[in-house]
């Protein structure tokens, strides 16, 4: 076999928001990919990074109050412990605000200048007046000028599907501050497309002839060649959060630009770094024409024209090497329909987290990916079966049946050896699931999975035809179970092999009890034999429906609005008398001191805080408080002692569950103060 090397991306997760199950399909996808590749002998470097860049994350971080940067370094850290705690193991997860993704984009850009492919002239793009910066298409709103649907965008009418451009709408407005927007005009900068057309067309069949790209992917793209390819846009005005371009005062790089730039970015921060067996040198020896690597992309359908016209444009224009394979999977559903907010189905990575195993999605996920753009439905019932007979009930089983004998009868060793017929079984089992190797090279992991079940059934039919628990009973018999025993926890051991890029955390379990560390599909070739295994404890237990139904439910939570304040027909300024309470209902509360362990800022809101406090002989608690407008640095509140409710019901929220209520004094918003206590007081005190 040669071996092979190759760079893997997935791609970026805009940081902008919270990751969702959406955007762990693809993850999970190319996380499976790699280990699997590695497990074949090759040497892979996997990077993925944040989508930092945009007029978005400018405006959300004006809205709420704190810099850009804070806000993409809060969702990184948060990115990065989601995509972790799913077993997503990234050789270097980056951002694309770094230091290296700004020289790598200006030397492209630069490169593509001196070669003749970029070009200037103005162009008129609607302008709101009062915040004084240009409107993207979907920062402008109207009437559809066709069916004359009220709020709808500057490129498309979400009601009747016309497109259309922000000029033909009807009454529009700037959705950043309602103002009228005005056309006016600036000077942009472009990529010229339309030189390498020839070279594109050559590529895209090159690739689909090479297993490189689909060929529904490749027939999709012929269309934009019909009419020939205009020129990209690749600049954005002032104010906008990104890299301003060389030698251009007030114009920045459209986040198209430096967003694939940043997989190269990632790299190079991976070999800068010297792990990985790499050295910075490599970075060039990857990026050469002439390279014999690979460079191969994962990605969404949604993003297709960017991966594979923009990006190999580009790298081309700028005398570097194209991408080897780009790997497009479709959108994800649950139980059949488009993700809902209302229905509780838009899933937040950290809420499953919350609730379920990340292996049992990876295995449910795996069951469904193909090598096609067919789009991946997380129907809740069969997920909840299918982890429950195949991962539980198929595999883990086998050892659970079978261990307690090894270790009541045999002193916890394996047979040195088996008989002809168990281990021409043993072979056969291993053969066929030899194939799975070129299935999840192929992407092709639902067949691969396919194949793993009915080797587990034929495991499972082994040992309800011998009943070891009633050879068990059977002293003349203890030989026969030994070998009845040591066939079935290889077979157990085979499984474990093949499913580990799918449930790593899982398989790594498998490995612990089975007493080695197994890093190579090779170790499946030959059972293993005359060797000692560690006592059973359960590998994976069966999903509970209510744990499904919990998980729904806090995603639907998240949606809930806040409480209109009452009517009041007195002025603002006057304040009700609060209803008198007895000693007995103060008596009800709880109130703790507690020291602050962690603080900090929560991806996804705009008001809490996420606080960790030592709470004494209560432990730990983990709550939420909405002050985040009063305490932009979160982090210098640790240490501080706080007073907090610690009888109040916890409340599950879809940023996890929340133990309880600080107290603070004030009118709220930024006007919002944190209760202190003497230096006597310690972690855990009541408070009365």
């Amino acid at each position: 076999m040669t071996k092979r090397e190759i760079l893997v991306t997935s791609a970026l997760p805009y940081a902008n928001g919270p990751i969702h199950l959406g955007h762990m399909l693809e993850h999970i996808q190319s996380d499976i990919w790699v280990r699997a590749m590695r497990m074949a002998g090759h040497r892979v470097h996997f990077v993925c990074a944040d989508d930092a860049h945009g007029s978005a994350i400018m405006l959300r971080a004006e809205k709420e109050g704190i810099t850009p940067e804070a806000l993409i370094d809060g969702v990184w850290k948060a990115h990065s412990a989601d995509l972790r705690d799913f077993g997503v193991a990234y050789d270097h997860y980056s951002s694309t605000h770094t230091h290296a993704n700004r020289e790598l984009t200006a030397r492209i850009w630069l490169a593509l200048k001196a070669n003749g492919h970029t070009e200037s002239r103005p162009v008129k793009q609607f302008y709101d007046p009062v915040k004084a910066m240009f409107l993207p298409d979907r920062y402008i709103k109207g009437e559809c000028p066709k069916c004359h649907s009220k709020d709808q965008y500057g490129d498309g009418c979400e009601v009747c599907g016309t497109a259309y451009t922000p000029a033909d709408l009807i009454n529009p407005y700037s959705v950043v501050s309602g103002a009228t927007p005005e056309l006016k005009e600036s000077t942009h900068f472009f990529v010229k497309l339309a030189d390498f057309e020839t070279m594109l067309k050559a590529w895209l069949v090159a690739r689909r002839d090479a297993g490189g790209l689909q060929p529904e992917v490749v027939n999709k793209l012929q269309e934009w060649f019909a009419d020939g390819l205009r020129s990209w846009d690749v600049s954005r005005d002032a104010p906008y959060f990104g890299f301003e371009i060389p030698g251009e005062p007030g114009k920045y790089f459209y986040v198209w630009v430096d967003a694939p730039v940043g997989y190269l970015a990632a790299f190079k921060e991976l070999c800068d770094s010297g792990r990985n067996g790499l050295k910075p040198a490599d970075l060039e020896r990857f990026i050469a024409v002439d390279s014999n690597t690979e460079m191969i992309h994962f990605i969404g359908k949604d993003i297709i024209y960017f991966h594979t016209l923009f990006w190999p444009a580009m790298l081309h224009g700028s005398g570097l090497r194209t991408p080897t394979a780009v790997n497009v999977h479709g959108f994800l559903t649950v139980n059949g329909a488009k993700m809902s907010k209302s229905r509780g189905t838009f899933i937040e990575a950290r809420t499953y987290l919350n609730h379920l195993d990340a292996d049992y999605l990876r295995y449910f996920f795996a069951t469904q990916l193909g090598p096609t753009l067919a789009d991946v439905d997380l129907d809740m019932k069969a997920f909840e079966e299918r982890v429950n007979s195949h991962l539980v009930g198929k595999w883990v089983n086998i050892a659970s049946r079978c261990a307690g004998f090894v270790h009541k009868f045999f002193d916890g060793k394996l047979a040195a050896s088996l008989p002809a017929t168990e281990t021409a079984n043993y072979a056969d089992a291993a053969k066929r699931l030899s194939a799975c190797a070129a299935l999840y090279e192929a992407r092709d992991y639902a067949a691969a999975m396919r194949l793993i079940v009915e080797v587990a059934d034929t495991a499972n039919a082994y040992i309800a035809e011998h009943a070891p628990w009633t050879m068990a009973k059977d002293e003349s018999k203890r030989d026969a179970l030994h070998v009845v025993c040591t066939l079935a926890l290889n077979y157990f051991r085979l499984l474990a092999i093949w499913l580990a890029p799918v449930v790593p955390a899982t398989a790594a379990r498998a490995f612990a009890f089975l007493g080695e560390e197994i890093a190579h599909f090779d170790a499946a070739a030959q059972p293993r034999l005359d060797a000692a295994i560690n006592e059973f404890s359960a590998l994976a237990t069966r999903i509970d429906t209510k744990k499904i139904d919990a998980m729904i439910e806090a995603s639907k939570e998240n949606l809930q609005p806040s409480a209109a304040p009452a009517a009041t027909a007195a002025p603002e300024t006057t304040k009700p008398e609060a209803a008198t309470i007895s000693i007995d209902d103060f008596a009800r509360l709880d109130l703790r001191i507690g020291t602050v362990l962690e603080c900090g800022f929560v991806a996804g809101s705009d008001k809490l805080l996420r606080f960790l406090l030592d709470a004494g002989e209560l432990g730990q608690r983990q709550i939420f408080s909405g002050i985040r407008a009063a305490y932009q640095e979160p982090e210098k509140l640790v240490g501080r002692k706080v007073v907090f409710i610690a009888n109040l019901a916890p409340r599950k929220m879809r940023f996890g569950v929340s133990e309880g209520m600080i107290l603070s004094a004030g009118t709220g918003g930024g006007d919002l103060h944190l209760l202190d206590a003497d230096a006597g007081a310690k972690a855990g005190m009541p408070v009365k």
